[in-house]
Parts: C-alpha cells; structure tokens; sequence
C-alpha cells in the first residue's frame, strides 16, 4: 500500500514538473507582453486624409477572372511578350514584360485559353479563345483567331 502511494506521489509531482512551465518563463512571457504592449503605443498612424485623392485604376490583366492562362514570347527577341488572360484579352508587351498593351479588345471575346506565335515569323500569331480552366467567373470562347500584323488586326 505504501509502495503505490508513493508511485502514486512521483508520478503525480512527475507530470506538474513535465507540464508546469518555471517561473522564469512565466516572468520572460508576461515581460514580453507588456513590452510589446508599450511598443504598439508608440505605432505609427495612417493619415487617411492623404488617401482621399487616390482613384482606382486599370493596371493591367490582374483584376478579378483576369488570370494568366497562357504567355507567349518570340524566341529570336525575347522582349516581345504576349499574354492571354481568363477573361481579359490579349496584352503584349515589347519592353520584356516592364509593360503590357491590350491589342485584343475590339474582338467579341475576352476569354482567352492559348497563345501561339509562328517562331519562323513571329507577326503571326494564333490565339485561342474560351478559358480552359474553369471557376466561378470562367468566361467561353468563340474560336481560334489569327493575326498576320503582330496582333494590330485579327481575322
């Protein structure tokens, strides 16, 4: 009986010491609280008046359904990007991809799924339209489009 009372007394003090953090970790954890509660007085504040002139703006095929789906870049002069985007056209870019133009949005589809450039003469291009990868705000297509001119008309 005594044998399992004092079993019963190291296991049970074995598990407060095993679960009970020291006190210098309690001390360290309440210091470090109030530390960075003191810190947070000292935050800086956000000026909203300095925000009222700004204005939404397009910045290009980021918007909402205006995922990438397909990039396409001429081989013998990497600098000419085309990229196609769920529901946002065709842009491309001549600068390395530092900036994009739409050359796609007279057609009657946004929806793109495929970029291909002719590598032999890159001013042909084929894009295939309607999203191939489909969500809540997929947009459809309408088929294959060519252009002869580096994307200025399209057939």
């Amino acid at each position: 009986m005594l044998k399992k009372l004092l079993l019963s007394l190291s296991v049970s003090s074995l598990t407060t010491k095993i679960f009970t953090p020291p006190l210098s970790v309690s001390l360290l954890t309440t210091f470090l609280l109030l530390f960075v509660s003191y810190l947070a007085t000292f935050a800086q504040t956000l000026d909203m008046d300095k925000l009222k002139g700004m204005q939404a703006r397009s910045i290009g095929p980021a918007g909402m359904s205006g995922r990438v789906t397909s990039i396409a870049v001429v081989h013998k002069n990497p600098d000419i990007i085309y990229l196609g985007a769920a529901s946002g056209g065709v842009w491309k870019s001549t600068n390395g991809g530092v900036s994009f133009t739409p050359i796609f949005d007279e057609q009657k589809v946004s929806g793109i799924g495929a970029i291909a450039i002719d590598q032999s003469n890159p001013d042909v291009i084929w894009v295939g339209t309607g999203e191939g990868n489909p969500r809540n705000s997929q947009n459809n297509g309408n088929g294959i489009y060519k252009s002869m001119d580096g994307g200025k008309t399209w057939e």
